[in-house]
């Protein structure tokens, strides 16, 4: 699943054009890089997002490709 999908479907971002502005702008990284939107999200890949002076780390836990509001949040493992 594409990275930027990712982050909206388990609900980390709201909104899928503000996940892929902010792959543009190069605020997220995955496993230490700077990640595209087009990023292929495995099980076990480590999410950072950094808006202004906040930083999130995220492990992903599960890629599936539609959930709900309950099982969006064991998608991913915040650290």
């Amino acid at each position: 699943m594409r990275l930027d999908k990712y982050l909206k479907v388990s609900r980390i971002i709201k909104r899928r054009t503000v996940a892929n502005d902010a792959c543009d702008a190069k605020h997220v990284t995955v496993n230490g890089k700077v990640a595209r939107a087009s990023y292929d999200v495995k099980v076990g890949d480590v999410i950072e997002i950094t808006f202004g002076s906040n930083t999130s780390r995220f492990e992903v836990l599960a890629v599936t490709e539609h959930a709900t509001k309950e099982s969006a949040s064991t998608m991913f493992k915040q650290l």
